[in-house]
């Protein structure tokens, strides 16, 4: 329900002048509705007038908007655009004039002007002086409002799909017989009995699957497990000039394979496509209960052709992109270009700030639009099909709920107020959660920018226009090197285009780009959370209930760190599969330094134990970048913290051990391993010191440089510091050993301390 607004003219004398003023007549079609003064919003000449011809000539009136006033959904798409203020000159009214203002005001709608490929909206707004109409004037790309209008009123975002590694998997012949070259020629020179046992697996699932292509090639049918199936002829319906055809298919859903022939004409053209797991839970929450949650667009640097006919598989029944629309929907991007999603909007469906993209490559999107990206693990079904399953939720269903999540924060508000008890068994976890809770607060469209739109008047200024959400402020990515271990090139890793045909179906090396993927849990419609793992004895207090704590919270409380800090924070997984068992390894890089790492049976094990132990190194590293424990709760959180770096300054330790201010991130780390160093020695008898032992840099990491230091005293090891830096490994191991020596009841150690004396 829109919330009531102020009374379009509350009346009063008119304004005085303001300088540069210009008069201008103004037009509805050829209709005259007398005089405006017009006032640039900037001063001199920033500020020209966008009218052509001193004219204001009105060409029609936008969409009426059932929920969202104008000036939000410009907002939204063009923030800050407001170009100049209009107001009627004389008194009284001219009645068009004065018809128009109270049409667009009490019905949501904006007089358009219309310069070249521009739209320049009048929006009427309210006065608590000028007894006239009053206008704002917004300027935005031409046709971006009228298809924004529905889908903010709808409350529906933009998803963009990529096709190839993202969704589908797809070979041809002769890639087939490629790749199982390629794995032939590698095995026959490789002496680690695992491997071969590994690459044996994949040829025989590439044969396997090889076989059933030559059967459809030749015969039109395939046998399935002793069952003949044959080919079913699918109507393929006419986009634009093409002319009606039938396409043989044959789908195989309990191998979550098709096999389709692009020509129909040409059996060379055959492909043998594997679906990725859980795409029809997507696909369900795409278009579940008839509520059009996005908009669908697909991205690809594939063949047209291809892509056309990977997409119709997909989406056989055009419910998430109607054959209207289809031509404009599927995008195909040259090969080596970027992707961009001002390229897939050309024709002003949606703003860039509104859409969200799933595919398995961030590089290709221009650097603009990769915040929006959420990157998936490529889909490699041969080389290791368990490893798709091996998560307790599948990817497609962790990018189905990164898209509920970002929908629900777009649109709605989701605040906590919360009281905090003790969670762990030590206080990592509690400071770093006061941090991201106190910070949580976001600028949602409903519960921010719809509110203080309607409490907007004319005699405003442009600084009073509220923050407008982008998708980019609700996904979190974890930098992904999920590519396994030891991979091969996966298969055709854009599509069939042109000349990457003869390469990428040929089975050629390729490079693989790092992967992101995002953990999440789920915000259904009525925000109810589902939990996908709790972490025992950890909970927040939320108006007298419990907030499960989940590992989407510690990679978001990573990320909120990093963000304040302008800091880059990484994921990078590996996994390994030796026989039957799979191995999972992730490590967390803090501005590209080692700060955290685990292993698990699945990915989301293995990321629960690195978010952990980077958040309890950075706790004692980088202790500057987090909230104070003591009165965080009490403080003004309204205010950006710190200075411009966002740098937070601290009483740290409850212990005493050091207070301190963040200068510079290099200069942290030597003050602070100072200062630790200084210490370790008081803490020690005259005749005993710390030692640090360096170790041997760790060749096989998954960065440049690894350092290995540990602290000694006595021949007995404190601590053990890693980091991609001697500095940062040292002070980890200095910590480390700090803590031990304060909290050790062992009496071979406590000998060589000094006795603590009370205070």
């Amino acid at each position: 329900m829109a919330m009531p607004r102020p009374s379009p003219l509350l009346g009063g004398a008119s304004s005085s002048a303001a300088p540069g003023r210009v008069t201008m007549r103004m037009f509805h079609g050829d209709v005259s509705l007398g005089e405006a003064e017009v006032f640039p919003i900037k001063p001199g000449p920033e500020g020209t007038l966008p009218f052509p011809s001193n004219e204001i000539r009105i060409s029609h009136l936008s969409p009426a908007s059932e929920r969202c006033p104008p000036l939000s959904i410009l907002q939204t798409i063009a923030p800050f655009s407001v170009r100049c203020k209009l107001q009627a000159k004389t008194l009284p009214l001219n009645p068009s004039l004065h018809r128009l203002y109270l049409t667009c005001f009490n019905e949501y709608k904006s007089a358009v002007v219309v310069v070249g490929d521009e739209e320049l909206h009048l929006v009427a707004m309210p006065s608590k002086v000028e007894k006239v109409p009053c206008f704002w004037c917004c300027s935005v790309r031409a046709g971006l409002y009228a298809s924004s209008v529905g889908m903010l009123n709808l409350r529906c975002l933009a998803i963009v799909f990529d096709l190839d590694e993202t969704l589908i998997v797809a070979n041809t012949m002769r890639s087939f017989e490629s790749r199982i070259e390629n794995l032939s020629h590698r095995m026959d020179v490789e002496d680690d009995p695992g491997r071969v046992a590994g690459m044996s697996a994949e040829i025989k699932r590439y044969i396997e699957d090889r076989e059933l292509l030559k059967e459809f090639i030749d015969t039109d049918t395939v046998t399935d497990n002793g069952r003949i199936v044959g080919t079913q002829k699918e109507e393929v319906q006419p986009i634009g000039t093409q002319e009606r055809l039938l396409r043989p298919v044959i789908r195989l859903p309990e191998r979550n394979a098709i096999l389709t022939r692009i020509n129909p004409e040409i059996r060379d053209t055959s492909v043998f496509v594997k679906l990725r797991p859980a795409w029809e839970d997507l696909r369900s929450y795409l278009t579940a209960k008839g509520r059009k949650r996005f908009e669908v667009y697909v991205c690809t640097m594939a063949e047209r052709d291809y892509a056309l006919e990977i997409w119709r598989l997909l989406d056989p029944e055009a419910n998430l992109i109607s054959l209207n629309n289809i031509s404009e929907r599927v995008v195909c991007v040259k090969a080596g270009s970027k992707k961009s999603l001002q390229h897939v909007f050309k024709n002003g469906g949606c703003h860039p700030k509104m859409a969200m993209v799933i595919d398995d490559r961030l590089q290709v999107w221009d650097e603009k639009d990769q915040p929006r990206v959420h990157v998936v693990p490529a889909y490699a079904p041969y080389y290791a099909p368990q490893a798709e399953m091996a998560n307790a939720v599948p990817v497609l269903c962790v990018a189905r709920n990164v898209a509920c999540n970002i929908r629900g924060g777009f649109f709605r508000l989701v605040e906590r107020v919360i009281t905090i008890r003790s969670m762990h068994s030590d206080d990592t976890i509690l400071t770093a959660l006061i941090f991201f809770f106190v910070l949580m607060k976001k600028r949602e469209f409903d519960e921010n920018l719809l509110k203080k739109v309607f409490e907007l008047l004319y005699e405003n200024e442009l600084l009073d226009l509220p923050y407008a959400p982008d998708v980019g402020d609700y996904l979190v990515c974890e930098d992904t090197n999920f590519v396994p271990t030891n991979k091969d090139p996966a298969p055709i890793p854009e599509g069939m285009s042109g000349a990457e045909v003869e390469k990428r179906l040929n089975g050629r090396a390729h490079q693989v780009d790092q992967k992101q993927i995002s953990s999440s849990t789920r915000l259904s419609d009525d925000v109810r959370v589902t939990t996908r793992g709790n972490l025992a004895g950890s909970n927040v207090q939320s108006n007298g209930g419990s907030l499960p704590i989940t590992p989407l919270l510690f990679v978001t409380v990573l990320q909120e760190i990093g963000r304040l800090c302008n800091s880059k924070v990484e994921f990078r997984s590996t996994v390994s599969s030796t026989g039957k068992s799979t191995q999972f390894s992730v490590e967390v890089l803090f501005s590209n330094e080692k700060v955290g790492s685990g292993t698990g049976k699945t990915r989301e094990e293995a990321q629960v134990q690195a978010a952990e132990k980077a958040l309890q190194n950075l706790q004692s590293n980088y202790l500057s970048f987090v909230a104070p424990m003591a009165g965080v709760l009490n403080k003004d959180t309204s205010k950006s913290p710190g200075g411009g770096n966002g740098f937070l300054e601290d009483d740290i330790d409850s212990d005493g051990d050091t207070s301190m201010k963040e200068p510079s991130g290099s200069t942290l780390i030597v003050d602070r391993l100072s200062s630790v160093i200084s210490l370790l020695r008081e803490l020690c008898v005259e005749d005993q010191h710390v030692v640090f032992r360096d170790e041997v840099q760790n060749p096989g990491s998954a960065i440049n440089e690894e350092y290995h230091f540990q602290v000694e005293l006595a021949g007995q090891i404190l601590g053990i510091g890693i980091g991609a830096n001697k500095d940062f490994a040292k002070l980890q191991a200095a910590e480390e050993a700090l803590r031990f020596l304060k909290t050790t009841t062992d009496p071979q150690i406590k000998k060589h301390l000094r006795p603590i004396r009370c205070s």
